[in-house]
């Protein structure tokens, strides 16, 4: 429950919860865990209790069942009843305690439940048995102790399902380091809280440490283990100015962090919260679930009533009658089709977010079970959205392509634009040389640099900054044009009057980027690539990728109505994006799935959130979808089956009350066990 203090008192929300039959506690990710642990301990003892007591009370109706008591002396049968009555009493007041506590609450509000139906059920066999015994007839205390016991089963293996669901929280929890080596001004080190941890103070993490906070590599190199938080399976290196994620475990290599962000700010603390909220939220199925689940207790109680009506008017005895009532009351069972839907998107938001995919509610994995068309921002989602060079082709006599790179990048070192840090990063990879000497650098916006590298002007750019210098482009126009006809950007080097080479950059495919597309497309997904940038390179990357369908200059309003164009058609759009201006996309299409470095506007307009950016997740966030889908509509159809076939059975009287409650708390377990499946990867 969250809720403005300043707004509301909270004296008044603490008795609501109270009046409502529930403990309230001041909330955290430990006080949920330790508050689930207990629960399913609680259960344990009531059930171990309830096991023990009706054993002993399965004895003594068996040998009633078989005749062996017939004969035996009045007072020594009293006797044998009056401990069975003993027995059944703590069975059904301390082991049937849960429901009797939530059944009182439901009748307060005028809510009948699951708790009602079970609170019945065993309260009638047991006073049946109380007014058998006064009479002299047959008793059924063992049906009364063992119809708690049976739903008891059900009801404990639930618990400890939604512990091991809501594991993918706890365990995030557990991530946080609970201090952190600051290092002071003076040079000296102090461990403190992380609590106590604000942006921009520097901490050291030494190998088999987690990472206390968010922030940015200062100093040291070393491998750090982020798949807890991300999913990523390889170890990532980082060095200075790396991006570090609080609660990943650094492996080997001191690393000297600075702190950007603390507490509820962090990647691990949003992850936590997303994983939280999305199971929270429920889609559509459930809902109608719910609706039936408030019908159905109050039409189970009529029918249990008609057919005790019916047996009494058709001469029946006043015991068979009830008893018949009783396996009508027990063997309905709305708690399996309670559960259908909320336990699959609970194990299944789990499942996810370990796989590194944030979904933001129940609804969202329905709706990405549904999508048949995807669209694709290309770069930063297909593309790593940073150029690099692919290519130099030398013009000048005795001009090599590792020399023009180096001059290329002497210029381009001073330079802030993402083409020339391309540049100056592809020379890092050449042998060593000296320095040549700098001088008079210039940017000229949407054109190039220009400098003087050892007393030689030299120009970098395009063919018009060529120009305007006074060199000639036309030695490099054949090369340019080749470069720019496979998508690439070509950039001109001049030297002394004219061009002497061409270097070819593009934003580098991502290595996953073509599987990704294959999986897509094996899900049997349209797909589409839209972008902002040029014709040329857009359709190389869609060509190199084996997408057909290619939108190029594409503004942000134009990629929005590409996707409502494409559900006018009917479609179920899926949209992938990392930018700004994806966020129009995002926010259009039917699921948006956000990569998770992306522009903060961006991720909140997505539906879902990809922590690591891997398109590859996209395919199995909608193969998840899938497979939850699949598992909460089996869920639901053997929920309505089981009642369809179990209940006329009971009216019949088919089934005995015991036999009912097996049954019962066998529908439950079914739908467990369904459920669990999704912690598993599919084959």
């Amino acid at each position: 429950v969250r809720f403005d203090p300043a707004r509301v008192d909270l004296g008044g929300v603490l008795r609501r919860i109270e009046s409502i039959g529930y403990a309230p506690r001041p909330w955290s990710e430990s006080e949920q865990a330790r508050a689930q642990q207990a629960e399913a301990k609680d259960l344990l003892v009531r059930l171990g209790s309830a096991g023990f007591l009706s054993s002993q009370l399965m004895v003594y109706q068996a040998a009633l069942y078989a005749g062996y008591l017939e004969g035996i002396e009045p007072a020594l049968r009293r006797a044998l009843e009056w401990i069975a009555l003993g027995l059944a009493l703590p069975v059904f007041l301390y082991a049937g305690a849960p429901f009797l506590r939530a059944a009182r609450a439901g009748l307060r509000h005028g809510r009948l439940g699951m708790d009602s139906l079970v609170v019945l059920g065993s309260g009638a066999a047991l006073l049946l048995s109380a007014w058998q015994m006064a009479r002299g007839g047959e008793v059924y205390f063992d049906t009364a102790a063992m119809i708690v016991t049976l739903v008891l089963v059900g009801r404990y293996l639930e618990a400890a399902a939604r512990s091991r669901a809501s594991e993918a929280v706890a365990r995030l929890a557990r991530l946080q380091p609970r201090q952190a080596r600051l290092l002071l001004p003076g040079g000296e080190r102090r461990k403190v809280p992380v609590e106590r941890l604000r942006p921009g103070d520097r901490v050291e993490v030494a190998p088999g440490e987690r990472l206390p906070a968010d922030g940015a590599v200062v100093e040291g190199a070393g491998d750090v283990d982020e798949s807890l938080v991300t999913g990523e399976s390889q170890p990532v290196e980082k060095g200075p100015g790396a991006p570090a994620i609080g609660g990943s475990l650094n492996l080997h290599g001191s690393l000297v962090v600075e702190v950007a962000r603390t507490g509820k700010d962090t990647v691990l603390a949003g992850i936590a919260r997303a994983v939280e909220e999305a199971q929270a939220r429920k889609p559509r199925l459930q809902a109608v679930a719910d609706r039936a689940v408030g019908l159905f207790v109050p039409g189970v109680l009529l029918l249990a009533g008609a057919t005790v009506a019916a047996l009494l008017g058709r001469g029946a005895s006043p015991g068979e009658a009830l008893l018949r009532g009783v396996a009508v009351v027990v063997i309905a069972c709305p708690c399996a089709l309670g559960l259908a839907t909320p336990l699959a998107v609970l194990v299944a938001t789990g499942r996810a977010s370990a796989r590194g995919i944030l979904l933001k509610g129940g609804d969202v994995l329905e709706a990405l079970a549904r999508v048949g068309y995807a669209v694709l921002d290309k770069t930063g989602t297909l593309t790593r959205g940073r150029p690099g060079v692919r290519d130099v082709v030398a013009l000048a006599p005795g001009l090599t392509a590792d020399a023009a790179l180096r001059l290329a990048a002497a210029v381009e070192r001073r330079s802030e634009h993402g083409l020339g840090r391309a540049v100056a990063e592809a020379a890092r990879a050449l042998p060593e040389g000296p320095e040549p000497e700098v001088e008079g650098f210039r940017a000229v916006p949407g054109r190039g640099v220009v400098a003087t590298v050892g007393g030689r002007l030299v120009a970098l750019g395009n063919r018009a900054h060529l120009a305007a210098l006074g060199m000639d482009p036309s030695p490099a126009e054949g090369a340019a044009r080749a470069a720019e006809a496979r998508g690439e950007t070509a950039v001109l080097l001049g030297v002394e009057g004219r061009a002497r080479a061409v270097l070819a950059l593009a934003d580098e495919v991502r290595a996953e980027s073509a599987e990704a597309v294959a999986s897509l497309r094996a899900l049997g997904l349209g797909i589409a690539v839209v972008s902002g940038d040029h014709p040329a390179v857009t359709r190389a990357v869609a060509a190199r990728l084996g997408i057909e369908r290619a939108v190029a200059e594409a503004t942000p309003r134009e990629k929005r109505d590409l996707a409502a164009a494409l559900q006018a058609e009917g479609r179920r759009v899926l949209a992938v994006g990392d930018g700004v201006n994806d966020a129009p996309l995002l926010s259009q299409a039917d699921v948006g799935l956000a990569m998770g470095r992306g522009a903060d506007v961006t991720l909140e307009s997505a539906d879902a959130v990809l922590v690591r950016d891997d398109p590859r997740l996209a395919a199995e966030a909608v193969g998840l979808a899938r497979r939850a889908d699949r598992i909460i509509r089996q869920n639901v159809f053997w929920a309505f089956f089981y009642n369809l076939v179990a209940i006329p059975a009971a009216v019949a009287g088919w089934a005995h009350p015991i036999v009912a409650a097996a049954a019962m708390a066998a529908s439950s377990l079914f739908v467990v066990g369904n459920s669990l499946r999704l912690r598993t990867p599919s084959t």
